[in-house]
């Protein structure tokens, strides 16, 4: 027994001696962390069927929380603060702390988009998994680390909170009236209200106000067969009674299913009605970013420049679009179409649930194009593989501003927007884009850095 005994207390030793002598390893944080994690912010945007105005914001508020901590710690990056609209600086790490800055952004960004969405179980998951091995690996500076990436998150979602969006949920709905001919009318088969008709008051990151790059109006509307307007219909009419003659095998049908980027999309089968989930137009320019920071192997800091400059300007480009939709608030081309030329007439995507003009996926794409483009150059090629979880294959691209113009020109094909919203609203993208990125001083040298 005694035998017995002395060894229990041997073992017990060697066990305790064991554990006391283990080395914390270094917690090593890598871009593609920051890519699975946005990723996984776009699965619940999808889930949740959040509109694209609503899912700009979703994208950029998480991005900057984690770039202002790696700008802190990073000569090369500049802060934001006193360059977005109200944005005070964030606070810094006690002194003494240990803190792995990238291990904090990282939590930051999780946390922020935790708030910000309604599937919060999903990131709670993903981040709790990750929570176990950073501080299996090295608690103290997991827990430093941890703590001072959610002090940030609150200041962060203490500036959010002032930017208009809750008040915006109390306002009134869109009120519809059929006596104005030109009016936008809800849209089969959802006949859905329209939506987010107050973001024009959300606040802004750079540009001034909602109307700073307010576009020319549309064609005045007549049905006058030799008026500019008509001839817009009768051309978005006449595109697709010519791409569909083959099918759904022409080039331009593959276009305007590769953009649709449609997360109302609602099919009937019988009785039934129920929505397919996709991304919107952010959610794939995001993905744009990701293929993006890949291929020219950025490091961490690098990848969140891209994603925190893109998402900035796409924020400000749906204010800036939806300004415009709801003061021109035009008829969609399938109204007039079926009430006008053919009542049996269907566009090849399903028309959104918002005025026509300007084309959101125009404008967006335009401004997310510029950013891009300062980000990597003008002659930065591609491989789109954005869509490949829908069924659709890879299209490829020799730059950003190629992608953006094929966005635009799909929604003609897609029979969803004139001319004139394709055309104005992509320059209304670009000039945004490039305002947003002279206006933005956040790197302090030029050209891309990879690992």
């Amino acid at each position: 027994m005694k035998t017995q005994y002395t060894l229990i207390v041997l073992l017990t030793a060697l066990i305790t001696l064991s554990s006391c002598s283990k080395k914390s390893e270094p917690i090593v944080i890598t871009p593609d962390h920051f890519h699975n994690a946005i990723d996984k912010v776009t699965e619940v945007i999808i889930h949740d069927i959040f509109s694209p105005p609503v899912a700009s914001r979703i994208y950029a508020y998480p991005n900057i929380a984690a770039y202002e901590i790696l700008a802190q710690n990073n000569p090369t990056f500049s802060s934001l603060s006193g360059q977005l609209t109200n944005f005070k600086a964030i606070p810094t790490p006690a002194e003494d702390a240990s803190i792995n800055y990238e291990l904090a952004a990282l939590v930051a960004h999780m946390d922020m988009s935790k708030r910000l969405i309604f599937s919060e179980q999903d990131i709670e998951t993903y981040r709790d998994s990750l929570y176990a091995n950073w501080q299996e690996l090295n608690e103290e500076e997991f827990i430093n680390s941890r703590d001072y990436g959610l002090q940030v998150s609150n200041h962060i979602a203490a500036w959010m909170d002032g930017d208009n969006y809750k008040q915006t949920r109390t306002m009134p709905k869109f009120s519809v009236r059929s006596d104005e001919p030109s009016r936008w009318q809800p849209t089969p088969p959802a006949y859905m209200d329209g939506i987010e008709p107050h973001w024009n008051k959300i606040r802004p990151f750079v540009i001034n106000t909602a109307d700073q790059f307010k576009p020319v109006p549309p064609p005045a509307f007549s049905l006058e067969e030799d008026s500019d307007f008509y001839k817009e219909l009768k051309e978005v009419y006449d595109i697709s009674q010519q791409i569909t003659k083959d099918g759904d095998t022409s080039e331009e049908i593959a276009i305007a299913q590769f953009w649709d980027c449609n997360p109302y999309v609602s099919v009937t089968r019988g009785h039934l009605m129920f929505a397919t989930k996709k991304i919107t137009p952010g959610g794939h320019w995001v993905g744009i970013t990701k293929i993006a920071s890949k291929k020219a192997g950025l490091d961490v800091v690098h990848t969140l420049h891209a994603y925190t400059k893109t998402t900035i300007a796409m924020y400000d480009a749906f204010i800036s679009c939806w300004d415009e939709k709801y003061r021109s608030n035009l008829i969609r081309p399938e109204t007039l179409i079926n009430d006008h030329i053919d009542d049996s007439w269907k566009p090849i995507l399903q028309t959104p649930p918002f005025p026509e003009y300007v084309s959101g996926h125009s404008v967006v794409s335009g401004a997310a194009a510029e950013s891009l483009t300062s980000i990597f150059g003008d002659n930065f090629s591609f491989n789109d593989d954005t869509e490949i979880a829908y069924g659709l294959p890879i299209r490829n691209f020799k730059s950003f501003r190629a992608a953006a113009q094929e966005a635009a020109i799909s929604r003609m094909y897609g029979g969803i927007h004139y001319r004139a919203a394709v055309e104005i609203g992509l320059n209304q993208g670009k000039d945004l884009g490039q305002y947003v990125v002279s206006q933005l001083d956040m790197k302090t040298e030029t050209g891309v850095t990879s690992n």
